[in-house]
């Protein structure tokens, strides 16, 4: 297993919490406008009964203003509540959205279907969970770079590219030609700027990308409403629970909804209900984490219009019971790893 340190746990009166720090090794590296990383940092939530356990996984994100200390603090602080009765409703009305309420959500999930004998998806009154093709990434990198390490993807019928505004053209033609048949989104991850944003969709346009995520910045996103969307815009910045999504409407065609964000399990299948009122597609995503981080989404993916659940097989090595992925499809968890 890659390596863990121990950030807190023991076992209250009612319900044990355990909550450890785990860095998984990427494979070389993981890079997109922001910069590179090396490692994933994720923080899992475990939470028994003495007879079951729950666990729940999550990803701190420094561009939402969180750190590993601080969500591992969060977690640590639901630990009175939890010995005294604390359920998914009352997790959601006393954290906001974000990664410590997601591992710990997710951890309640697990355990209630360990409990129950069944199955998440039936606990939540959904089909039983089957495979579906998911993204994989090719990190931001130079465009004959990014060609070659799309043509090692075969496999996979869709491509996710990273971007990150200068050379982005060239980005997408290079890919392109080297792979005329493949399925291919973009992600700029707020790089590009608005002088340019109706330039570069039209170039996608011309490579056959069929979705570009989160072009501008969020807050800065009110001229993807007032100009030409060649390709249709998938916001991942700009949403992040279901109060984020009216505002979106109008200015983007898809939304990428991610545990992370929205908090957990409970949030997020609230939020896909809201996202398809309001006439939007839906992309279900993750951060680079292991299987554990991609079991709960599996639920949400099972009628999203795109998939992007590729995080473990961007590391060296995923944790026991991992999830399978072939050909480009990602199959159901197995109750050893979660739900």
């Amino acid at each position: 297993m890659a390596g863990a340190s121990k950030a807190g746990g023991g076992t209250v009166a009612g319900l044990s919490l355990a909550v450890q720090v785990e860095r998984w090794p990427i494979e070389g590296s993981f890079t997109i406008s922001r910069g590179s990383k090396r490692e994933a940092v994720v923080v899992v939530a475990e939470i028994g009964d003495g007879q079951f356990k729950g666990r729940g996984e999550c990803v701190p994100y420094l561009r939402y203003g969180e750190s590993v200390e601080g969500v591992v603090a969060a977690i640590e602080g639901a630990r009175r509540a939890l010995d005294e009765g604390l359920d998914r409703a009352g997790l959601a009305r006393r954290m906001p959205p974000g990664a410590a309420r997601n591992a710990l959500d997710c951890a309640l999930w697990d355990l209630e279907a360990k409990r129950a004998g069944q199955n998440a998806a039936a606990l939540a009154g959904l089909p039983p969970v089957h495979e579906v093709p998911t993204a994989f990434t090719i990190s931001l990198a130079a465009p004959e770079t990014m060609a070659r390490q799309a043509a090692t993807a075969r496999g996979f019928p869709l491509l996710k590219l990273k971007l990150g505004g200068d050379g982005d053209v060239e980005r997408l033609l290079a890919v392109r030609g080297a792979l005329p048949e493949a399925r291919l989104i973009a992600d700029a991850n707020e790089a590009w700027q608005p002088h340019e944003t109706e330039s570069l969709l039209a170039a996608a346009a011309e490579a056959r990308v069929e979705l570009v995520e989160q072009p501008l910045p969020a807050g800065n996103d009110a001229i993807l409403g007032a100009i030409a969307r060649s390709v249709p815009v998938c916001a991942d910045e700009s949403v992040h629970d279901r109060a984020s999504l009216q505002a979106l409407a109008g200015r983007y065609d898809a939304v990428n909804i991610k545990l992370d964000k929205t908090g957990g399990l409970t949030e997020a299948l609230a939020a896909v209900q809201e996202a398809r009122a309001l006439g939007l597609k839906v992309m279900i995503g993750s951060m680079v984490a292991t299987s554990l981080s991609m079991a709960p989404a599996l639920l949400l993916a099972q009628d999203a219009d795109w998939v992007d659940l590729d995080g473990p097989l961007l590391l060296e090595r995923d944790r026991e019971n991992g999830l399978a992925y072939e050909a480009g499809m990602v199959f159901p968890p197995s109750p050893a790893l979660w739900g």
